[in-house]
């Protein structure tokens, strides 16, 4: 039998916008980095997931965003993609020197771009 929380989680998937699902997903993304950048000792066994994980949800917005038929403005896609980019080589950064504090730009990316989708309306 599902959980009251699994059951309203399965809910708000359905019912929420999609930018709001990106900003969610996003701030996932956020939190694992930080949890091993505050952890690093014990977390840093993470590492290489929690970048799979960025790497992926950005991999997605890069191809949504230069696809033909995306419906925002050229401007705001070119910006997109350019710091999906950035993100990309920050990610081959990161893993060629790990660092924690190498961290920091992903998390404030993911993070400042998800306090951004949710103020569009």
């Amino acid at each position: 039998m599902r959980s009251a929380a699994q059951a309203y989680q399965s809910v708000a998937k359905q019912t929420a916008s999609p930018r709001d699902l990106e900003a969610d997903l996003l701030l996932k993304a956020a939190a694992r980095l930080q949890s091993i950048q505050d952890r690093w000792e014990s977390e840093y066994g993470k590492l290489d997931d929690a970048l799979l994980y960025n790497r992926k949800l950005w991999s997605i917005f890069l191809t949504a965003v230069t696809s033909a038929d995306n419906p925002l403005p050229s401007d705001v896609r070119q910006n997109v993609a350019s710091l999906g980019l950035f993100v990309m080589n920050q990610t081959m950064t990161v893993l060629s020197d790990p660092k924690p504090e190498s961290l920091r730009t992903l998390i404030s990316i993911n993070r400042e771009l998800a306090a951004g989708l949710r103020t569009i309306r």
